[in-house]
């Protein structure tokens, strides 16, 4: 049996504990939380499944070497004399991507230019021949992380971060992103078994990856490639019964899942997107307005949404927000409805008191995760019954 070796997952802030649980579900061992990652062990199989399977998960890293660096030409002696034939050949691509922080470097363009220059020094002197850079579609992509001092480099097993699905082949303005998206869906503590609308559904993500959760479907069957399929150990046949395991557990969804746009661009991208994910069996759209509509059933629903958050908005947004909260609470008794908004403003004009509030961001814009508990009945009577 193969050893195991360290990996990490890097995901998007508030999301660590969320991707912790997924990766010890996943049947993970040595899991622990660092700051946008999670660390965690397993063997090449379990790193093909992680990349297949995790929803939370934005890359899967295989540590390399650590080493402290003190200036460029510390940087350059390190990376210049570490044994790359175990990972390049002459003939294979490379790309590097660096994240930079602290007091020695502030640019990560130069450290992966300087980067570049001892791989491909160090080959020439080798074999007279250097590897090719590949920015696009590298054999082997090696990420650097610098803090202050202390280097991490690490081989990229995933290739395009891992919220590149393969389903969304086009999106509205300012679409939300696929591992947000699941996050959230998660942080909500929806049951899979509860109907699930998206009343704003935009281009549709949330309802994809909510008919992904409740079908068991691996969060990236839709890719069409990942990085470690170029490695000199890819092992295809593994992969595959990886991969048909995974799919042996796909179910029909127990609840409803369907969401409401009133835009006929939505709409139509939703449906696409939808389409090209495999789930229109399981996912009902309608064009509408969410203001005029009524719960489509009784009993209990569970509601998440992404509103416009203001900058492209023609009227009022605080108008928006308290039609929204209005619906609700005219039209949607019984329902636990989450709204994600960078519009902290506008949240006021919900007119209910959020249960929780979950700091994330949506790209480099600061949020709230709002719960808004719509009780069926008043809240006192909801008291007593609980």
């Amino acid at each position: 049996m193969e050893d195991n070796f360290e990996m990490l997952a890097k995901t998007l802030y508030g999301l660590e504990p969320t991707l912790a649980k997924e990766l010890k579900n996943l049947g993970a061992t040595g899991v622990s939380v660092a700051n946008r990652l999670v660390r965690f062990t397993g063997d090449k199989g379990f790193m093909y499944k992680a990349n297949l399977c995790l929803r939370t998960a934005i890359k899967i890293l295989k540590p390399l070497h650590e080493f402290r660096v003190v200036n460029d030409n510390a940087l350059y002696d390190s990376i210049y004399h570490y044994d790359w034939n175990t990972i390049l050949t002459v003939d294979s691509t490379f790309a590097i991507d660096c994240v930079v922080s602290g007091s020695v470097f502030n640019h990560s363009l130069f450290v992966t230019q300087r980067c570049k220059d001892a791989i491909v020094d160090r080959f020439r002197k080798d074999f007279g021949k250097r590897p090719t850079v590949d920015t696009q579609h590298p054999d082997i992509r090696i990420h650097l992380h610098i803090f202050n001092d202390k280097c991490s480099m690490s081989l990229d097993t995933s290739g395009r971060s891992l919220h590149h699905r393969g389903y969304r082949s086009i999106t509205n303005i300012a679409p939300i992103n696929e591992v947000l998206a699941a996050g959230i869906i998660k942080l909500s503590g929806w049951d899979e078994r509860r109907n699930f609308l998206d009343p704003m559904c935009g281009s549709g993500t949330f309802l994809i990856e909510a008919a992904m959760m409740a079908c068991k479907i691996p969060a990236n069957l839709n890719r069409n490639e990942f990085a470690f399929e170029k490695w000199s150990d890819w092992d295809e046949t593994l992969f595959d019964k990886i991969k048909t395991s995974q799919l042996n557990r796909v179910v029909a969804p127990e609840g409803k899942i369907y969401g409401f746009d009133k835009a006929p661009s939505a709409y139509e991208k939703t449906l696409l997107n939808i389409n090209n994910a495999g789930l229109e069996d399981f996912i009902k759209v309608n064009r509408a307005n969410f203001f005029n509509s009524q719960k489509i059933e009784e009993g209990g629903l569970h509601l998440i949404t992404n509103p416009p958050y203001g900058e492209r908005l023609e009227g009022d947004i605080n108008t928006l927000y308290q039609d929204f909260g209005d619906t609700l609470k005219r039209s949607y008794t019984d329902t636990d409805a989450w709204i994600i908004s960078a519009n902290f403003e506008a949240l006021k004009f919900v007119g209910l008191r959020p249960r929780k509030k979950i700091k994330l961001f949506n790209g480099k814009l600061e949020t709230r995760l709002c719960y808004f508990p719509i009780y069926k009945g008043t809240k006192k009577l909801h008291k007593l019954k609980s």
